[in-house]
């Protein structure tokens, strides 16, 4: 009984750094909500770039790299159209791509409204999960003066983590924040 009793403390005594969690000060948070806002603002001039047909192809290109590069690895994003109840989830660099090879003459992509809908919680692999709101205004036009126009509300899921790097020898930490899947809630005329 003894013996069981000094394994159960020891695994206790182990066992709390792993499910410790790391507090965020108020301080923090509106530093990292201010990078998350950054990234969400530079997400959408992206997207506004490679969307634009007067973009030559190898900017386009080297935009959607950069694009591809503020988010998580499998991150998806929604499409969505007028008239069909159907969302299509694509991986981000093919979303990208898509976009770029749309058949309108002019595309025009605008984002307002952004705003977090949920506050930071910190999941149990110590990573934190919030949700920002976007409403995007996309119209496209043919050569034939055809125009297609839709509002959509979007909620991209944003990850902050608690990361290490090397500098002069030294190993500095830093919080990261990382934009997860796009996913469309509603459109609209």
């Amino acid at each position: 009984m003894k013996q069981a009793t000094i394994t159960l403390f020891l695994l206790v005594l182990f066992a709390i750094p792993t499910f410790a969690q790391e507090q965020i000060s108020e301080e923090r948070k509106l530093a990292i909500d201010s990078l998350a806002m950054e990234k969400i603002r530079d997400l959408e001039k992206y997207i506004s770039i490679i969307g634009s047909k007067e973009t030559p192809a190898s900017e386009a290109q080297r935009v959607i790299e950069r694009a591809t590069e503020l988010f998580m690895e499998g991150s998806e994003m929604g499409v969505s159209k007028l008239g069909s109840d159907k969302i299509n989830n694509y991986p981000v660099k093919e979303y990208f791509q898509r976009l770029m090879a749309l058949s309108y003459d002019k595309v025009q992509i605008s984002w307002f409204n952004i705003q977090y809908i949920s506050d930071l919680e910190q999941m149990p692999d110590g990573k934190w999960v919030g949700v920002i709101t976007i409403y995007q205004r996309f119209e496209g036009t043919t050569k034939e003066g055809m125009k297609y126009k839709d509002t959509t509300k979007k909620d991209i899921t944003v990850y902050v983590e608690r990361k290490q790097t090397q500098i002069n020898g030294r190993t500095i930490g830093f919080w990261d924040v990382l934009l997860g899947d796009v996913r469309v809630a509603e459109t609209k005329k």
